[in-house]
């Protein structure tokens, strides 16, 4: 299918012209998962957004009132309170809760105010016996029953029952803690399809926080996150990685209004790389110097393409060799994709988990405090060997105003010159929302699709 014309796909809807994500992986050493070789699309329409949705007070509290609430949120990872009587603290758009760990290993989640004067009962993440206001010391034990009421002499008028601290609704999967704060609609399970299924072969619940590092960008937390939703910006934003990355040819899916799928290939160059006078080498060593995701050991011989193969052959073959040391499991099996592509899902609203064998990114960006700030977090997982316990989560890291990613060891150089080529985008990218003439926002009808059914997602939750 190599040099095709482009192809109309559905309402009208074009690819782009050569070689597809799927005639990418078809030459892999290893057959592709059916639910990976699988195509779900469907047009979705070409009407522009309105830039009031990311400038708009009135937007803004709307989906504070009519979105938030009712959606699942993941709010903590197991390994960041392993212990009973470890506290999370997560807040999000107005709200604040505290997780607490229970004695039975179970996990629930409380409103994190104070039901006497209102202050907030915790501010930090730790452990604790109990729930206690440092402000007159009202107390309540782990399961959000009253401890104390002190002076209760002076509230006659209160009784146990009605001062329990309301509860949030509580879900895992993965090693990931959601809540909810509204009761009702999809479970967890249903609202996460198809990823329970997916992850079966990636699963997240064996792997530890190793990195986790946060900064407060200034856009519109649907502008941040958006910039993580397609691939074919790579080749402006990011030039040093097209060399192995394939960017306008990378594949999307959706499914359903929650949860899609971008698969993007690595180990072979941008569509825009004129390849004429450049080897399969020159692509191994531009992965080697700017992949910031690939764990591949140090002290290994040199990576170097025989005559006959390819440089995703090559690199798909030594990273599992590596993987399979370092994390003790058989992936004999697994595909290049799974040990080299880019696999990023997106969960409605703001978490973006991605799957494979390497190392994984897992993103969430929450308004921080309001439409015009995001606090963009970056988690990044280790699989722990088996029979190994999982070790607890690092402490999360919060980068200063003048502190770049590329600036923070955990992050490293490689992943964090992209991720300040980002946000250098959608910095300038709210600039200029809130001055645009026509206010009017235009997607692409495939390439932008994810972004599409985001905000289709969003407009049914406001509609309620």
């Amino acid at each position: 299918m190599s040099d095709r014309d482009p192809e109309l796909v559905g309402g009208g809807v074009a690819r782009c012209p050569g070689v597809s994500w799927d005639d990418l992986v078809a030459a892999d050493s290893r057959p592709m998962p059916a639910f990976m070789a699988q195509e779900v699309y469907e047009y979705r329409g070409s009407a522009p957004l309105s830039t009031d949705r990311y400038t708009g007070d009135g937007f803004f509290r709307a989906e504070i009132e009519k979105m938030w609430p009712h959606v699942w949120q993941m709010a903590a990872r197991d390994e960041d309170m392993p212990d009973a009587g470890d506290v999370v603290v997560y807040e999000n758009a107005g709200r604040s809760y505290v997780l607490c760990r229970q004695e039975d290993g179970s996990v629930r989640a409380f409103h994190n105010v104070c039901l006497h004067r209102g202050r907030r009962i915790r501010s930090e993440s730790g452990s604790a016996t109990m729930l206690h206001c440092p402000y007159h010391g009202f107390a309540w034990n782990l399961d959000g029953t009253v401890k104390d009421i002190p002076c209760r002499w002076d509230f006659p008028h209160l009784d146990d029952g009605t001062m329990a601290l309301p509860e949030a609704e509580v879900d895992r999967w993965g090693g990931y803690i959601f809540l909810r704060e509204e009761p009702g609609g999809p479970t967890l399970m249903e609202y996460l399809h198809p990823l329970p299924e997916h992850f079966a072969r990636w699963p997240h619940e064996e792997c530890t926080t190793s990195v986790h590092v946060a900064k407060v960008i200034h856009a519109n937390w649907k502008a941040v996150m958006e910039a993580f939703m397609e691939a074919w910006h790579n080749f402006c934003t990011h030039p040093q990685i097209t060399p192995f990355v394939a960017d306008a040819n990378s594949r999307y899916n959706i499914y359903g209004d929650h949860t899609n799928l971008a698969l993007s290939a690595q180990g072979v160059p941008s569509a825009g790389v004129d390849m004429a006078d450049r080897s399969e080498q020159w692509i191994v060593d531009a992965y080697l110097t700017h992949n910031g995701r690939s764990a591949l050991k140090d002290g290994r011989p040199a990576i170097e393409v025989e005559e006959g193969l390819t440089a995703r052959r090559v690199l798909g073959q030594r990273a599992r060799e590596d993987y399979t040391e370092a994390y003790g499991r058989d992936l004999s099996d697994a595909t290049d994709a799974e040990l080299l592509d880019a696999i990023y899902y997106c969960v409605f609203p703001n978490f973006e988990p991605w799957g494979g064998h390497m190392p994984n990114i897992s993103y969430r960006f929450r308004p921080w405090p309001d439409q015009h700030n995001t606090l963009m977090e970056v988690r990044i997982l280790t699989r722990v060997p088996p029979g190994q316990p999982i070790p607890r989560a690092v402490p999360m890291t919060l980068l200063g105003e003048g502190e770049t990613w590329a600036s923070c060891p955990a992050i490293g150089v490689a992943l964090g010159q992209v991720l300040d080529q980002d946000v250098c985008n959608v910095e300038e990218i709210q600039r200029g929302l809130k001055a645009s003439k026509n206010g009017r926002i235009e997607l692409g009808n495939y390439m932008e699709i994810r972004m599409r059914q985001f905000h289709q997602t969003l407009d049914k939750y406001l509609a309620r």
